[in-house]
């Protein structure tokens, strides 16, 4: 006898037939939604027979279009469950209610309150998964089934279970005309969801398994139908896959096309809990792994294949109470390794079978994808790549900024770009004598971003200042001075080296060296760079502590004071000084740190408090300087701004410096020796803007346009090289800001946990912002307002988050803390303590080693001294430790942030400093 799975030949014969029914034998449903008399109108058989014919499908369901859900690429679609219980109401008549419902999730209706639960993950009973599985080992399966109504399906099903022996000939009219039963659904809206796991702070934007449902765009049903029938001796099972997908009509609560079918009836069994085996079936049809199993299945084997490697990776808890649900997370960790080995093998067996099925294209392996890190072996041959993958989406890069999210996007950038810049501005001019100050950092901002915009070939990117070049600057002008060299003309050969630098490692495709850049190397000098920004911010109050001490008695001062430059005032004595800028800066730092840790927490809606803490330090900013404007009897020192487009030193220089020297000549030999400093600008230039581009290029992000390493260090370098010639300091890619920008392009699906949809890859944002923060020169009334002291809160803020997100800080604490106490992660559980201290100890060495270095006339060395550590830690450490504490400790394993946990946002993501 042929297997239930072989019977194609015999459908098709039976498809030619005509079955009889005795319209008598079948009642039709109470509401008439399946009514056989009506629908062998509908089907063209008044007489009372149906056939099984080419329907016309515009006439089941008006307005919908069925040719949009012959979509042939299978296994992409959203999968819908919805579980049906055959019930009985008041009157003993019988129909199918709606009593669940899976979009990954399940939520189930509660009959005593009448209203759906809250989302939840399925929890199933072991007995109810083993028994499913025996008995799809022995129920019909029907695959393929070429059918377009719910009678010819309910046919070809009863047809099956006969042939089969699972129903008996007798019962045939009266199982038909259950499976053909009217479907009732709850009226009541889903209820407002709470987060799937209560105990994490996550964004409180709740799940919902009806907008999963709604939002997707080539969604796929599931109909489950299951209950007690007493008029069948044994149980009866039916797996159906419809060749293509059609609208049931009123099965489902909406209209959506229907994949698969799978109907379990039979009589009351000790051992058969029907609700329970419904529950399991519709979990696994909700299951991304089992669902795509079901649409490639080409045989009843391959579906008990699927349940069998859903029942490898599912977890046993035993049967004992559970006192304290913490003890129930390590599961989370033990699940997310049985699911890694579970989707390897289902991913090459799905395109090994999908390659078999003609029309089927498929996505690129991960390998096959066109590495910008990739080298060719050609001169250029990596800036050429980097040109023709990114250059024919310029048109979109356009077009795609026509969306109101980009417009969010600019005006929040506007203000995350402008800070930094006025604030590095200020203490560049403090460490060069104004030789550079904010003027020119707003016009280097604005210059150097727009060009970056309409060339670069990753826009998302935002170029600025950051620490590490201003520890930079602060060395070589201190170098500078200490010679006699005008350190203004000095930088003019450094660009000069600059572009002859970046010139010959583009030509040789220099950037894949990136790749042996690892968290070893970044975390180090982020830490040294957070330390930095704390270090200067208390040094500075220290100097305005010594410069205006805490005095009995003060000298009579000057009426003008308060509006004082520092440059006036820097001889005299103020009272209160001192501690009205301590408190400027204190309270600067506090308000915009907890700000940010408000963004994260659980008051006001979700999209106040992200406008409240992205726009943190501008707030804080605010606050403080009308705190300062108000107190009008105590000095404080202010920004230093010119007026209009001058520069800062009007009377030294002009917005082009001589090559040659300005008031004498520039030494020869040093034109030829700036090649060294040259190549530590490149270093720390190379270092942030390559590890921010990875950053912002993750996969993670789903990017779809690529990026340019080659393409964007040219740009970056070369024109700061150009902008030294004009006094305009270097930038580089910011870090945090790039990071910030690409999140507030990032299109979120909805849901307790979001996944990223899309992101918004274009030019304009970021041209825009640019020339915002040009505009803003124009502000210099505004700009000298600003007490210095609430500067030194923005930059000890700088540093204080910066240190977030940097597991060698976690890791120092750990020194700290007894191993009981330790959290749960992977470089803690899987490396025994002492030799995870001695990790740590020996990169607090090279921190030391490297702040000493700083704290030395040999500063300019830092970055050759930084550089260093990478043999240290492939040659090095490769030896005293194992590859898989390696792993551990040193893997590049910082996630995807979109400030959806308390205390986690784009700092946590990046090793780089701000």
């Amino acid at each position: 006898m042929a297997s239930p799975l072989s019977q194609d030949e015999t459908f098709e014969e039976e498809d030619r037939q005509i079955t009889r029914l005795d319209p008598k034998a079948v009642q039709p449903g109470r509401s008439g939604a399946y009514d056989l008399e009506k629908r062998r109108q509908m089907e063209g058989d008044p007489e009372g027979h149906f056939h099984k014919i080419q329907l016309d499908t515009e006439s089941l369901n008006p307005g919908v279009n069925r040719k949009l859900f012959t979509n042939p690429g299978r296994g992409s679609h959203q999968s819908y469950v919805e579980l049906n219980e055959l019930k009985m109401d008041t009157t003993k008549e019988q129909f199918w209610q709606e009593t669940a419902r899976w979009v990954r999730f399940e939520e189930d209706f509660n009959e005593d309150v009448e209203h759906w639960d809250k989302p939840h993950v399925s929890y199933l009973t072991f007995s109810s998964l083993l028994e499913l599985r025996r008995t799809m080992d022995k129920g019909a399966v029907l695959l393929d089934l070429q059918e377009q109504s719910l009678v010819g399906i309910a046919s070809k099903v009863v047809d099956s279970m006969v042939k089969d022996g699972q129903v008996s000939e007798q019962d045939r009219a009266q199982l038909l005309q259950a499976l053909l039963l009217k479907h009732s659904h709850p009226k009541q809206p889903a209820s407002p969801s709470d987060p799937l796991l209560e105990g994490e702070h996550i964004e409180m934007e709740t799940f919902s398994v009806t907008q999963e449902r709604d939002s997707a765009e080539n969604a796929e049903a599931t109909v489950v139908l299951v209950g007690e029938a007493q008029f069948l001796e044994k149980p009866a099972m039916a797996f159906v896959r419809l060749k293509d997908p059609v609208v049931l009509e009123s099965v489902l609560e909406v209209e959506l096309p229907v994949r698969f079918l799978f109907v379990l009836l039979g009589p009351s069994l000790h051992r058969m809990d029907y609700h329970e085996m419904g529950r399991a079936i519709s979990t696994l049809m909700a299951d991304r792994e089992f669902n795509a199993a079901a649409y490639l299945a080409e045989s009843r084997r391959a579906l008990v294949t699927g349940i069998k490697e859903f029942l490898d990776c599912s977890i046993v808890i035993p049967p004992c109470e559970i006192q304290n649900e913490g003890r129930l997370r390590s599961i989370v960790q033990f699940q997310k390794q049985l699911l890694k080995s579970r989707s390897r093998p289902l991913e090459s067996q799905g395109e090994k079978q999908l390659s078999k099925r003609p029309g089927k294209v498929l996505p690129s392996k991960a390998g096959d994808v066109d590495d910008p890190l990739r080298r060719t072996g050609r001169p250029f041959g990596g800036l050429v790549k980097d040109i023709k993958r990114r250059y024919p989406h310029y048109i979109s890069d356009i077009t795609d900024a026509l969306n109101p999210q980009v417009l969010a996007a600019v005006i929040f950038i506007y203000f995350a770009a402008l800070s930094p810049a006025v604030t590095f501005g200020g203490l560049l001019g403090e460490k060069t004598k104004n030789w550079m100050g904010v003027s020119e950092l707003l016009v280097s901002t604005a210059v150097q971003g727009v060009l970056f915009s309409l060339v670069g070939a990753q826009p998302l990117l935002v170029i600025g200042f950051s620490g590490p070049l201003l520890v930079f600057e602060e060395a070589f002008f201190g170098f500078c001075e200490s010679q006699g060299f005008e350190y203004i003309v000095g930088r003019v050969w450094i660009g000069f080296w600059l572009i002859l630098i970046v010139v010959v490692i583009v030509a040789f495709e220099g950037s894949f060296l990136v790749r042996f850049i690892s968290r070893f190397t970044q975390e180090i000098f982020s830490f040294l760079i957070s330390l930095i920004f704390i270090y200067e911010t208390f040094f500075k109050l220290f100097k305005i502590f010594a410069q205006h001490p805490l005095l009995k008695n003060y000298d009579p001062p000057n009426s003008t004071a308060a509006n004082s430059t520092a440059s006036s005032t820097s001889n005299v004595s103020y009272p209160n000084t001192a501690l009205l800028s301590l408190v400027l800066m204190i309270g600067t730092f506090f308000i915009a740190f907890f700000l940010r840790k408000f963004k994260n927490s659980m008051f006001l809606p979700g999209t106040i408090r992200r406008i409240i803490g992205d726009f943190g330090v501008p707030i804080s900013i605010l606050i403080m300087v009308l705190i300062d404007f108000f107190i009008t009897d105590t000095y404080t020192q202010k920004l230093s701004v010119p007026s209009g487009l001058s520069v800062s030193l009007e009377d030294q220089r002009g917005w082009f410096i001589s090559p040659m020297g300005l008031e004498k000549d520039f030494p020869i030999w040093m034109m030829f020796a700036s090649v060294v400093p040259a190549m530590l600008v490149f270093i720390l230039i190379f270092l942030e803007s390559q590890i921010t581009t990875l950053i912002v290029s993750k996969p993670e992000r789903k990017m779809v346009k690529g990026s340019g390493f080659h393409l964007d260090l040219l740009l970056v370098v070369g024109m700061g090289g150009v902008a030294a010639l004009f006094g305009l300091p270097w930038l580089s890619a910011a870090t945090v800001r790039s990071v910030t920008h690409a999140n507030a392009l990032t299109v979120m699906s909805k849901g307790a946990k979001p996944e990223i949809e899309k992101v918004l890859e274009q030019r304009i944002s970021g041209m825009l912002v640019a020339i915002l923060v040009g505009l803003s020169i124009l502000m210099e009334p505004i700009l000298k307002l600003i007490p210095l002291a609430v500067l030194f809160g923005i930059f000890l803020y700088m540093g204080v988050t910066s240190l977030n997100g940097i597991q060698l800080f976690d890791r120092m604490l750990l020194l700290l803390v007894p191993p009981k106490y330790h959290p749960d992660e992977a470089y803690i559980h899987r490396v025994k303590t002492w030799r995870m201290h001695m990790f740590t100890l020996i990169q607090i060495v090279c921190l030391v080693l490297l702040w000493v270095i700083k704290s030395t006339p040999a500063s300019l060395a830092l970055p050759f001294i930084l550089i260093l550590t990478i043999p240290l830690r492939r040659f090095l450490l490769t030896r005293l430790f194992t590859e898989l504490e390696i792993k551990c400790l040193d893997a590049d394993d910082a996630k995807v942030q979109f400030d959806e946990t308390l205390g986690e946002d784009v700092y946590d993501e990046t090793q780089m400093p701000v």
